[in-house]
């Protein structure tokens, strides 16, 4: 009995700049003209009007990506090229941080409420405990316990198509918050079943109210 032999084995992997130019081609001129190497006014305006933002590192460990947050501007413009974060109470893990003291390199997407445009930023980072700006970014007489100093390198924004694909900002498209998981469910799994989730969940919105800042 004669049996054809086995196709050739294919891949579907791009590895390759050349592989992706083929699939995409070039960027368009305003995908390139739009950056800039400092805050332009109308990219101070989005920025100014962002409570929320994620940062992206990378250290060691490998990468991360934690979200901050506080009433706009999350992140204060000191000047056209440095931006202050200042580091609110968190969970201690300080993911983040450890990478920024290894490798000054971040990265940070901004978003504003109800606007699909988000602003993208790339830079070098430190860390500060200079009291002064402590002080400066105190809430409620209560100062971070540093501040992530940021050197714009490349800032540019984002356009709309995919916060538009997600309708982030439609109340209609949000699932039922009661049928997601809680953080002390997520707990329990996580460990197997060994952390008390349901003590976690009663107790943390007080918990969450109380350390804020």
């Amino acid at each position: 009995m004669h049996f054809a032999p086995a196709p050739a084995a294919t891949t579907h992997r791009v590895d390759t700049p050349a592989q992706l130019a083929a699939l995409y081609g070039q960027p368009s001129e305003a995908a390139l003209r739009k950056e800039a190497a400092e805050l332009t006014p109308p990219y101070r305006a989005l920025l100014e009007a962002s409570p929320f933002l994620v940062l992206a590192t990378c250290g060691p460990g490998g990468l991360d990506a934690s979200p901050r947050g506080d009433p706009a501007p999350a992140l204060v413009v000191q000047d056209s090229r440095t931006l202050l974060l200042p580091d609110r109470r968190g969970n201690h893990r300080l993911d983040s941080l450890r990478n920024i003291v290894a490798d000054p390199r971040v990265a940070l997407l901004c978003l504003v409420p109800g606007t699909s445009e988000t602003l993208r930023i790339n830079g070098r980072a430190h860390l500060s405990t200079d009291p002064a700006l402590l002080a400066r970014l105190s809430v409620d007489g209560k100062p971070p316990a540093t501040v992530v100093v940021i050197t714009i390198e490349l800032v540019f924004f984002q356009c709309a198509r995919a916060l538009m694909r997600s309708g982030l900002w439609q109340p209609a498209t949000w699932p039922d918050r009661g049928a997601l998981p809680t953080a002390g469910q997520m707990l329990t799994a996580a460990t197997g079943g060994s952390f008390d989730g349901a003590a976690y969940d009663a107790a943390l919105p007080q918990r969450q109210r109380d350390s804020l800042y």
